[in-house]
């Protein structure tokens, strides 16, 4: 069945009375434009606005995942935290506090006397602070030999408060001289915080 259709020859304003195959046309026609409409008006929007749902979704599962394991580990965090705060505290008692440190002098004169040494000098230095501490260099200067200077070494390790080492010189007591006595020059360096300090980091 052949068709020829020529819309310039129809009425719009007696639609009813086209031929079959016009009308057919004429509803596709309409059809696609109402859909046409409808998409880029509406749906469009709606599709926008679920695509950015969907990544808000995404981001949300995400974060919570990153909680979930963060309160899944949460006493472990706490447990460590404490074990932590234990440690600081114990090194944090080893640091002398200022009334200590003539104590701390005696003490390293001891050792030295202990293992046979002569002192020459043993004074304090200016102070540094340094971040969150204090720095306090001794400058101790002492006669003896390999032995006796290894085992003052060994017991300044060795005592409650933490004390380092540091800037060994040993040299002959006389240029040219025989003997085992020898002059070791070296500086001891502890450190400390203030009282205030010290009470805050160890609660």
């Amino acid at each position: 069945m052949k068709m020829n259709i020529d819309f310039n020859e129809l009425d719009i304003n007696s639609i009813g009375t086209w031929p079959m195959p016009a009308k057919i046309v004429t509803i596709v026609i309409v059809s696609v434009l109402i859909l046409f409409l409808g998409y880029w008006t509406d749906t469009k929007k709606q599709l926008a606005k679920l695509d950015a749902a969907e990544q808000e979704e995404l981001q949300l599962r995400t974060t919570f995942e990153q909680k979930q394991t963060k309160a899944a580990n949460l006493q472990a965090y706490k447990d460590q935290m404490a074990t932590m705060k234990a440690s600081f505290g114990a090194l944090l008692r080893q640091l002398p506090e200022k009334t200590e440190v003539p104590g701390l002098l005696e003490d390293i004169s001891h050792q030295g006397l202990a293992t046979g040494l002569e002192f020459r000098t043993i004074r304090l230095q200016p102070e540094k602070e340094i971040d969150f501490y204090v720095e306090l260099p001794i400058e101790i200067s002492v006669v003896g030999n390999y032995h006796q200077f290894g085992e003052f070494v060994s017991n300044i390790a060795a005592l409650p408060r933490i004390v380092t080492l540091h800037d060994f010189v040993i040299k002959p007591v006389k240029p040219d001289a025989g003997g085992d006595n020898l002059v070791m020059n070296i500086t001891a360096k502890t450190y400390r915080y203030t009282a205030g300090d010290k009470e805050n980091a160890t609660k």
